[in-house]
């Protein structure tokens, strides 16, 4: 595989779905990540992973559901999701490396729902929506706490949806990116650039994944 991006399209039970592969020269396993419900693989975390992590040895995946592919505006439910999800596996599966499952938001959700069915080798979940904004009682802890594989949730510090110290005990680690908010945007009185918590969460998720061997 060469390092210039490649778009495959992938037909699933949901729709056709879309992966741009972005090759590691030595790759040594391959990181699916999805996006969220609100947006697409332009987000800034995966931009920053697909320009980082293959210099790691690690072949980026960026994952784009049927219905963005589609152009619609809103996400399906969870379970259309998760079968969208399921139907890319054997094409993320093809270079015949580990695969880590992951994604942002409720492409992370996605990932831990179906990481143990699918086999993957881990989760990576950014931005995990522990909860609705101002609803914590309407936990999603279980989905995090059944991915039943090692687990890395990046969270920002002012993430609505789940603050790191809301987080439950549990088998996973957890990154804690300052100031971040859902999409890690940092306000400017945090004196961060967007580029310093860019590597912050590219250096939390390239030490893990060194860390699984």
């Amino acid at each position: 595989m060469s390092r210039q991006p490649r778009t495959q399209n992938v037909t699933t039970d949901a729709g056709e779905a879309r992966i741009t592969w972005v090759a590691s020269p030595a790759p040594r396993l391959v990181l699916a990540v999805g996006h969220g419900a609100g947006g697409g693989i332009e987000a800034r975390d995966l931009k920053a992973l697909a320009a980082a992590l293959p210099g790691h040895g690690v072949t980026v995946a960026l994952v784009e559901q049927p219905w963005r592919v589609a152009g619609k505006k809103v996400a399906p439910a969870p379970k259309t999701l998760d079968t969208g999800w399921r139907g890319l596996w054997p094409a993320l599966a093809a270079p015949k490396l580990p695969v880590v499952s992951g994604g942002r938001s409720a492409g992370a959700r996605v990932a831990c729902r179906t990481a143990t069915e699918l086999g993957a080798a881990a989760v990576l979940a950014l931005s995990f929506p522990l909860h609705p904004p101002g609803k914590p009682e309407k936990s999603r802890a279980g989905e995090l706490l059944g991915a039943g594989v090692p687990t890395l949730v990046v969270q920002g510090g002012n993430d609505p949806f789940g603050r790191p110290d809301e987080f439950p005990p549990g088998p996973y680690a957890l990154a804690e990116v300052p100031h971040g908010d859902h999409g890690f945007a940092v306000p400017k009185r945090s004196g961060a650039t967007e580029e310093q918590t860019m590597r912050v969460v590219t250096d939390a998720v390239a030490g893990w994944i060194a860390s699984l061997g």
